[in-house]
């Protein structure tokens, strides 16, 4: 193993895991994903309970596909779309920085979620080990891989917060 697939195999591995756990923490931590449910409707993404179920459900896939390394891409653009509604429903009037609640740390783990999409998630992945002699290897890695994040993770973002996000009224 070279120094740079082993890089991407650590970057992907914890970025994913680190991911996953916040999916698990809103299924399963406290308050559950009732509690997850009121927070959401709370910040205007209604109804509470489905957008609960699809964010916890969608950080655990994203989060574990990317750690495996399958169909990168994919669970890249899960994390765009992720963090583009957590950085526009809750950080956004923050500012940027973290230790304001600011939205930096979604613009983090978004951009590095894209730029595994980009390298490809190296050759400890199941990309490498399913797709590496196929006709699908173009759009797993490159900058097929790379658009496929972006354009399907602004789609899904913007498309939850334009169908779904009703700001509660300021009192």
């Amino acid at each position: 193993m070279t120094a740079y697939d082993f890089s991407l195999l650590l970057v992907r591995v914890v970025l994913g895991l680190t991911m996953a756990a916040h999916g698990y923490n809103k299924f399963f931590g406290k308050g559950g994903i009732g509690g997850t449910a009121g927070w959401f409707d709370s910040m205007g993404m209604k109804p509470g309970s489905f957008h609960a179920r699809v964010a916890a459900s969608t950080e655990m896939a994203a989060g574990l596909g990317l750690a495996v390394g399958l169909l990168t891409p994919i669970p890249a653009a899960g994390f765009v779309a992720l963090m583009l509604v957590a950085a526009w429903t809750v950080h956004r009037h923050n500012g940027f920085f973290i230790v304001k609640e600011g939205w930096e740390y979604n613009l983090i783990l978004a951009v590095a979620a894209v730029a595994l999409a980009g390298t490809g998630a190296g050759r400890v992945s199941l990309d490498w080990a399913l797709f590496r002699n196929s006709a699908v290897w173009d759009y797993v890695q490159g900058w097929g891989g790379l658009a496929v994040a972006v354009v399907l993770g602004l789609a899904g973002g913007i498309g939850q917060l334009a169908i779904f996000y009703r700001p509660p009224a300021k009192t």
